[in-house]
């Protein structure tokens, strides 16, 4: 029955547009009569070799096979690194990584793109002096205002190992996964499903900055649209009813904490959960289309929009009369629904597009679900220990974070998967049938408060397991200086269940909570957890399975996006060479005039 239930889909690009390939470029010393003709194979055979690594290990987040592209022939001069660029536009590149085993002829042979992410690994040999090249092309990077990514091998190779260094494979990896996350957004949309919520700035959706920072479009969308299509019956009404039963079957509902003279009758409670079937589908098919509306005469409902991510208001106008966004988003941001397991999709609750663009990032950098949260409460340990009695220890020993919210907090965030042995939100192809079902059997699904959600609705509790490495991060837009990034690595904890339940029931216990330890470093923003809630920047975060701020911090500065606050060790960070040029002794205040001076990827604001 569970197999039967959370089959596991097949990978499929579900946005239009093909899947950005990374194109490999070998380049050689141009020079013939012996020099050339002595590296052209070895230099092909480097770059075949790197091909099928980042083929072997990478996939897109929609799951399928990243595909790399060679040039047809080394690239001596330019009249090949011109024929290499037009193969590159034929076939989708997205990301480039040239490869060297020898000196090369610096901007002659260097990727001139203008916005393609580009790297280039210089061979550490000394038969032939690929580090040399390396150095010299990327002086001309910086000089032709080209970012690109340095990769060389801290150990001298010999000319005939064509291994990747395990610190080479790590860089590479890491780059060509965020060139492919900036290659995937560009072109695609954000569609903004009602507008600002409740005064929340992060719902007041910047077009400029999608557009500019991030090469992406936007489609607003009145909530009206909803009510439309629910109406007039524009979905696809066998899912409906499949989906209807899936939910009875497999969401549990839990305590009406609303006041007994208050709540809604068992037919009202009926209703909310039909409405908010119907609008899950309708937000799927607004993000990227269906076909069966096609068939039922709704040929332009059918397309979509293209959305890669979006937002919904909900909040008030909304849900002062009809049922809040929490299932929608819930289980839309899930990897597994009654149509079994797949890609999570992007939407986020009161429509806050940063933290939706915050999600995109931190799904196309691991392929997993995130959880959208309020950064709520720092509990000091005397603060618990008057509350419950319980004086924290261990991890929880300087207190914690209260990460909890009514809205997309994906069912993945149970923590009820795992992933060498420790709890996790995995890559959506590699979730089982079994914990799908167990990660449903976490979560209680409660009748929302109706002195916040005067409609109804319905909104999931559950409690993330402690255990779980993570990060947390949020995008914020600061007049006169443009997006800033905050990241904060650390661990989910466990609390006894009597102190949970006390902390819990304190604020609203309908909706998911996680209790999160940021790592601290004794100075700065993270000299202990309460400067790290004092720094934070917003009211929203996201927080991811793993420890992926390097790899932020690598997207970022791709998108040209300044990080303000992070605990990740100095040794992780990897960022465009030319941002050296910018100061070696505070790296962060160079992070800052380096994005100042590249400006946005895409053009100015």
């Amino acid at each position: 029955m569970v197999q039967a239930q959370f089959g596991v889909n097949p990978p499929v690009n579900r946005l239009q547009g093909t899947l950005p390939k990374v194109g490999i470029r070998p380049v050689i010393d141009g020079r013939r009569q012996g020099v050339r003709e002595s590296m052209e194979a070895a230099t092909m055979q480097m770059a075949q070799s790197v091909a099928r690594f980042i083929s072997e290990n990478l996939r897109h987040a929609c799951g399928l096979p990243v595909e790399c592209v060679i040039a047809d022939t080394c690239i001596g001069g330019i009249a090949e690194a011109a024929a290499c660029e037009a193969k590159f536009e034929r076939e989708g590149v997205g990301v480039s990584l040239t490869v060297a085993r020898s000196w090369c002829y610096g901007y002659e042979t260097m990727d001139m793109h203008p916005t393609r992410p580009k790297a280039v690994w210089g061979f550490n040999g000394t038969e032939r002096p690929g580090a040399v090249y390396l150095a010299a092309v990327m002086a001309a990077h910086a000089n032709k205002k080209l970012p690109a990514f340095s990769i060389y091998g801290r150990d001298v190779q010999d000319a005939t190992d064509f291994t990747i260094p395990p610190d080479v494979a790590e860089r590479i990896l890491q780059f060509v996964k965020c060139g492919l996350a900036v290659a995937t957004m560009q072109g695609k949309t954000y569609v903004s499903m009602g507008n600002v919520s409740m005064g929340i700035v992060g719902s007041l959706v910047n077009q400029d900055f999608l557009q500019h920072y991030l090469g992406m479009r936007t489609m607003t969308i009145d909530m009206v649209e909803f009510v439309r299509r629910m109406e007039r019956r524009i979905y696809d009404p066998e899912e409906y009813e499949r989906a209807l039963q899936w939910v009875k079957t497999y969401c549990k509902e839990g305590k009406d904490y609303n006041p007994p003279d208050k709540q809604l009758s068992r037919e009202q409670k009926e209703r909310t959960w039909q409405q908010s079937v119907q609008m899950a589908l309708i937000a799927r098919d607004l993000l990227v289309g269906n076909p069966k509306l096609a068939e039922m005469c709704h040929e332009e409902e059918a397309l979509g929009f293209n959305g890669i991510a979006g937002g919904f208001q909900g909040q008030r106008q909304w849900t002062d009369h009809l049922p809040n966004g929490d299932f929608m988003e819930a289980i839309l941001c899930s990897s597994f629904d009654w149509n079994g397991i797949r890609q999570p999709y992007i939407l986020a609750t009161e429509n806050d597009y940063l933290n939706a663009v915050c999600m995109l990032f931190g799904h196309l950098l691991t392929g997993a679900a995130q959880i959208f949260a309020d950064v709520r409460t720092y509990w000091s340990p005397d603060a618990v220990q008057r509350v419950t009695g319980w004086r924290p220890t261990g991890l929880a020993e300087g207190g914690f974070l209260h990460l909890i919210n009514s809205g997309p907090a994906a069912l993945d965030g149970t923590g009820q998967q795992e992933q060498d042995g420790k709890p996790a939100m995995k890559p959506w192809w590699q979730v089982t049938p079994d914990e799908a079902r167990r990660c449903l059997e976490a979560t209680t699904w409660h009748c929302a408060m109706l002195e916040y959600f005067r409609g109804g609705g319905w909104s999931t509790r559950f409690r993330t397991r402690g255990g779980m490495p993570a990060t947390m991060f949020r995008l914020n837009l600061v007049e006169g200086i443009g997006p800033v990034m905050q990241i904060a690595e650390g661990e989910t904890i466990e609390l006894p269940n009597e102190v949970h339940t006390v902390l819990d029931e304190r604020t609203n216990p309908t909706w998911p909570t996680t209790w999160f330890v940021p790592r601290t470093t004794g100075h700065g923003a993270f000299r202990d957890v309460y400067t790290v809630m004092a720094h934070w920047g917003a009211n929203h975060c996201v927080l991811s399975s793993g420890h992926i701020g390097s790899a932020l911090i690598t997207l970022c500065s791709m998108l040209r996006i300044p990080v303000a606050m992070h605990n990740v060790p100095s040794e992780q960070i990897f960022r465009p060479h030319q941002w050296g040029m910018f100061g070696t002794a505070d790296l962060e205040s160079a992070d800052f005039r380096a994005c100042t001076i590249y400006g946005p990827l895409y053009g100015t604001i």
